[in-house]
């Protein structure tokens, strides 16, 4: 029996303080997701974001709850990243990393390794970039996240392309296809589309895969010609099919492509860079032409080197200045040839672009006598080898990440799984402690909460009968004031009224100083008469009875403005017969006044204020204005205040309208029907 009681009060404790800890949980909660939206509001700036994001990451830290750490840490993270404050943006993650692989909180740890692999690709740290890509693409493929999956596919065969592993970067780029073409096609899916098939265009460009080539670069041109935002798409894709067919020799048709993309005439504003880059294209590929228009070709190329030194554009400044140094080389003007050969080989070096590095230096090494010349040659020879190299160990460097990864992964699995069962275990143990600390004490304390119990019935019983003995004091008082009245009207006055009666009749009796007297003491029981009158009218009426109403409302007024300090101005009319209003109904009128200046006290820093008695048309019109702040009525409809006043209005059954904006005070217009309390 008494295990079974420890055990119910046990829950009951319990069931406590769950509801108090779910109670701060929800007002925690309610503050974290307050300072997540701000993070997130452009209206802020991104210093006042991050404020507000790590407010949020402290609060949750408190709060102690996995998930809620882990969303207020991916936002603290977006913070920095907006920020540009890549140290904490990347700290912030490896935390959010550690704690995801802790709590094997899958959908984190999606988010957590996409985000550190977009980093490093940005930087173009491109090994780091791939394993947390490939990390997250194992997570994606699990949870069955299709378009996580193309993202990232797609993010890796950008890299395995940028680092000449072309078959690698094919592979995932058609998969990652196969994967779309499953999905909804709406702007953003198509735009994935188009770039996965531009890039397999790319790849088989460097291939020397013409027809394939042409073949991707059109299928991504269809697919720009369907997005409602891929007009540049479709002129990107028609500047890369005349790529290809200028290596394919087919110069007239590159011509045609690079003149129609030209031809657009927003593109030179909307796009500067790719406009110049198109006309160094054009210009080099029209220096292939057997009748080739020497001045023309040098125009074009100037014309995009001009706008490519106005926008200040490193890579489009080399690719045109390359080009130029080819075209100078076959037209025998080798010192102009020199100068650009020079100039691109400088800004490769500043971007730390090898491909066209080795172009550079294998111009300079043309251009060049002597020793000069030679070591340029050499510098490429070396340059050559070392990427020839790197491309050559590519793809084993990759597959390597990938099983380093898959390593990391097992072990992570198994150090997971030993914490739970070790949670478990001392989960367990815990509660198996705890139920027995309970048990043990609450034996020592049955007998105290007995006591308790039995002392708090017999406080209930006393506070009861305290209640009865009340309210036989106010039914006794009542009727004692009942009794009183009646007897003093039914009695004492009947009396006096018999007496006055009878010395009146002796006013026949005979002699001038009799009647004299007489007549005095009839005055005088007469006054006696209306005196009892009068206190017998005032034990059994309320205080708002009589035609006094008025002046009791304006001595409220009086007393509350002085104490308030507000000036005031009351007006009322003589029209209304307050006799005849009900008692009920004038204390209400009495009560709205009372509470309307208690308002305009507290809330509205007013200096004066005016209220007003009308009738019109049987209805009385109350109004009270005052000069304060105001407020706006439609956020303060749920005030005490103006509860009250609109309880009692209704039960006036009248009507109520609140008159107010910021800063240019409040009316208070009230009507109350008037033949209703005839």
């Amino acid at each position: 029996m008494n295990l079974r009681f420890c055990l119910l009060l046990f829950l009951i404790i319990q069931s406590n303080l769950i509801s108090s800890q779910q109670r701060l949980v929800e007002t925690s909660l309610d503050s974290i997701f307050k300072l997540r939206d701000l993070s997130q509001n452009n209206s802020y700036s991104p210093k006042e974001q991050v404020e507000f994001a790590e407010q949020a990451i402290k609060l949750s830290w408190v709060l102690n709850q996995d998930s809620v750490i882990l969303k207020s840490g991916r936002i603290l993270s977006l913070a920095y990243f907006n920020a540009g404050r890549d140290s904490l943006y990347l700290k912030t993650n490896y935390e959010n990393l550690k704690l995801a692989r802790r709590v094997n909180d899958s959908s984190s740890l999606k988010v957590v390794n996409s985000n550190l692999g977009s980093f490093f690709h940005g930087k173009e740290l491109n090994d780091s970039a791939f394993y947390y890509y490939s990390r997250a693409l194992k997570l994606y493929i699990k949870s069955k996240d299709i378009d996580g999956e193309v993202k990232t596919l797609l993010n890796i065969a950008d890299i395995q392309e940028t680092e000449k592993d072309y078959i690698g970067s094919e592979e995932n780029a058609i998969q990652a296809i196969r994967l779309l073409n499953s999905l909804d096609f709406d702007e953003s899916n198509r735009d994935r589309l188009w770039i996965l098939n531009n890039l397999i265009g790319i790849i088989s460009l460097k291939l020397k895969n013409y027809d394939k080539a042409l073949e991707y670069h059109s299928k991504a041109q269809e697919i720009a010609k369907k997005m409602e935002y891929g007009y540049y798409n479709n002129l990107y894709s028609i500047n890369n099919k005349a790529i290809v067919y200028r290596d394919k020799g087919e110069i007239d048709k590159s011509i045609e492509l690079y003149e129609s993309v030209l031809s657009e005439d927003s593109l030179g504003y909307y796009d500067s860079s790719f406009y110049a880059i198109t006309l160094g294209n054009l210009a080099y590929t029209k220096s292939f032409k057997r009748d080739r228009d020497i001045s023309e070709i040098k125009s074009i190329f100037r014309l995009g080197e001009r706008i490519s030194d106005t926008i200040e554009d490193p890579l489009t400044k080399l690719g045109i200045s390359i080009d130029f140094s080819k075209f100078y080389l076959d037209i025998k003007e080798n010192d102009s040839a020199l100068y650009y050969a020079e100039k691109s080989y400088q800004i490769s070096n500043e971007i730390t672009n090898n491909e066209l590095k080795l172009q550079s230096l294998e111009l300079l090494a043309e251009l060049n006598d002597g020793e000069k010349g030679k070591s340029y040659l050499k510098d490429h020879i070396k340059l050559s080898d070392s990427l020839l190299n790197v491309e050559r160990n590519v793809r084993n460097k990759f597959a390597r990440i990938e099983f380093e990864t898959d390593k990391i992964e097992e072990d992570n699995a198994r150090m997971t799984q030993q914490r739970m069962w070790l949670m478990i275990v001392s989960a367990v143990l815990l509660v198996t402690l705890f139920l027995l600390y309970i048990i043990i004490t609450q034996r020592s304390k049955n007998k105290e909460l007995k006591f308790e119990k039995d002392q708090q019935k017999a406080n209930e019983e006393i506070y009861n009968l305290m209640l009865s003995q009340q309210d036989k004091v106010d039914e006794a008082r009542a009727n004692e004031k009942k009794r009183i009245s009646q007897e003093m009207h039914d009695g004492i006055l009947g009396r006096l009224f018999g007496t006055r009666l009878s010395l009146d009749s002796l006013n026949f009796s005979e002699g001038k100083e009799a009647i004299q007297n007489r007549a005095t003491y009839i005055k005088e029981l007469m006054t006696i008469e209306n005196d009892i009158r009068k206190i017998s009218h005032d034990l059994n009426t309320d205080f708002v009875t009589g035609s006094g109403f008025m002046d009791i409302v304006s001595e409220m007024i009086e007393k509350q403005t002085k104490a308030y300090k507000l000036k005031h101005d009351f007006d009322y009319t003589d029209d209304v017969s307050w006799e005849i209003v009900s008692n009920k109904n004038k204390i209400n009128i009495y009560r709205i006044i009372q509470e309307s200046l208690q308002n305009i006290y507290k809330h509205a820093n007013a200096e004066a204020v005016k209220i007003s008695f009308q009738l019109k048309n049987s209805v009385i019109l109350l109004s009270i204005i005052d000069d304060g702040d105001g407020f706006d009525v439609n956020k303060s409809k749920k005030g005490i205040g103006i509860k009250n006043i609109n309880a009692r209005v209704d039960e006036l059954e009248g009507t109520v309208d609140f008159i107010s904006q910021i800063d240019e005070g409040t009316t208070i217009s009230i009507e109350i029907p008037y033949i209703t309390n005839l």
